[in-house]
């Protein structure tokens, strides 16, 4: 989020309807809902996170234990459950 002197992107009488509103405050406008994206797509955490799934998956199935994964990755049993299990 970047702060931007709304005198530079607003036309004068949007403006001046919009200090009827909120004088000399602060606002935050959000983007439309099409334009959001889910979390890590930016920076790459989610690539991150589903490789390490899918290694997480196939050790599992090569005959690794859930309590074994858990020690090894940092995770919860719970957690390495749901990795597991999940259809995805």
């Amino acid at each position: 989020m970047s702060k931007q002197t709304i005198t530079e992107k607003l036309p004068k009488e949007l403006l001046v309807e919009l200090q009827k509103y909120v004088p000399g405050e602060i606002i935050y406008i959000p983007k439309p809902k099409k334009d959001y994206q889910k979390w890590g797509v930016n920076s790459g955490g989610r690539k991150k996170i589903d490789y390490r799934n899918t290694l997480i998956k196939n050790e599992f199935h090569d005959g690794r234990s859930i309590d074994q994964l858990a020690d090894e990755y940092f995770l919860s049993t719970e957690t390495i459950k749901k990795i597991v299990y999940s259809k995805k």
